[in-house]
């Protein structure tokens, strides 16, 4: 059994702003169930910790939400990336490209190359 980690400190924003371009609207549950579903089931998202980092997305513009019915007919706040978050997405895309590209390089140096 694989056991399951947070998400990192300052990531969940950008998976959620992922996940949201990538599937379309989600309530809250399904954004958590997609994120730890693409990980491979290595991460838990902690609903203490996804529902703030909405309402911060949707203040700043990012995200906005609409009452609707989930699939289990209950009454649930749907989420849909705007402009502007996929403007924030592709930011941060490139600022992580460009981190993982410095940590490769961290990480795969030899000690007779320094």
């Amino acid at each position: 059994m694989k056991q399951k980690t947070d998400v990192k400190q300052g990531t969940l924003a950008l998976m959620v702003l992922k996940t949201l371009d990538a599937m379309g609207p989600l309530h809250g549950y399904g954004i958590a169930r997609r994120i730890e579903q693409i990980s491979g089931d290595l991460l838990s998202v902690n609903q203490g910790t996804l529902y703030p980092v909405l309402l911060r997305l949707e203040q700043e513009g990012a995200i906005a939400s609409d009452w609707g019915v989930s699939e289990n007919n209950r009454r649930a706040r749907f989420y849909r990336i705007m402009k502007a978050g996929k403007k924030q997405l592709q930011v941060e895309l490139d600022e992580w490209q460009l981190t993982t590209e410095i940590m490769e390089k961290f990480l795969t140096v030899k000690p007779e190359s320094l």
